[in-house]
């Protein structure tokens, strides 16, 4: 109760008229994230609840938790699966993942942790440079923060490539908030998906770190084809010579 005393006292100074006025959509997205609004329709026309927006599209951002963290122990599956192999990891991420964890495929942890370790920085970048964007819009326009960015970052992220350079992800991230989103005036006027106009953007600048067979699994110098590739190279027969439906239905 002490944090909501300290929001309702300082909340003045940042409503029309106030010392940080321009600032008030970064105190209102604050404050409407840890309690509710207290704003509510009083007439007979409207359905009551106490959902709001910004809680459903936290909602529809925590339902994409379970995709995040199979992804992760996926990404770690499939790398210490090749390091097994003979492939090599080298650089920051090869001493972090040392430090906490192994290399075993078969350890949840060991793969949990080394997607982790590609998947986390992707999302902070996304999360930090989206939102950035975010709130100088936000301020510029003297709006409230949108919750749907929360949605579009955990979306990014999660169809970039695991070892994608971190400065790609603040550029794409950039491209669709700011072109595929605010340039057409926010949230609602948009008819392009941010998530989806970012990494279009990637693709197409930068094809050689976004397709082919050596971006998605995260060691160096490692390549592995795709399932289609092997299907165009050499038809279905080797496909299903070494891909079994549950792999396939697991991506594995």
């Amino acid at each position: 109760m002490a944090l909501r005393k300290l929001l309702d006292r300082v909340a003045p100074h940042f409503h029309p008229g106030g010392k940080y006025a321009k600032y008030y959509a970064l105190y209102e997205a604050i404050d409407t994230i840890l309690y509710s609004p207290a704003t509510v329709t009083r007439t007979g026309s409207h359905v009551r609840d106490g959902i709001d927006l910004k809680r459903v599209m936290i909602t529809v951002w925590l339902a994409a938790f379970p995709a995040m963290f199979y992804g992760m122990y996926n990404l770690g599956f499939q790398a210490n699966t090749a390091l097994a192999a003979g492939a090599e990891l080298a650089g920051w991420r090869a001493w972090l993942i040392g430090t906490l964890a192994g290399h075993d495929p078969g350890s949840i942890w060991d793969c949990l942790w080394y997607g982790a370790v590609y998947f986390v920085p992707i999302y902070l970048v996304t999360f930090v440079v989206g939102g950035f964007w975010e709130v100088v819009f936000a301020t510029v326009r003297g709006h409230e923060i949108n919750e749907g960015f929360f949605v579009t970052s955990i979306l990014f992220a999660l169809i970039c490539p695991p070892a994608v350079p971190l400065w790609m992800v603040a550029l794409g991230i950039s491209f669709g908030v700011v072109i595929g989103k605010e340039i057409f005036g926010g949230t609602g006027k948009n008819f392009l998906n941010p998530a989806l106009t970012g990494r279009a953007f990637l693709f197409f600048a930068y094809p050689a770190a976004m397709s082919g067979d050596a971006v998605w699994t995260a060691v160096d110098g490692f390549t592995g084809a795709t399932a289609l590739a092997v299907a165009a190279a050499d038809g279905m027969a080797a496909v299903q010579a070494h891909l079994t439906w549950l792999d396939a239905f697991v991506g594995r």
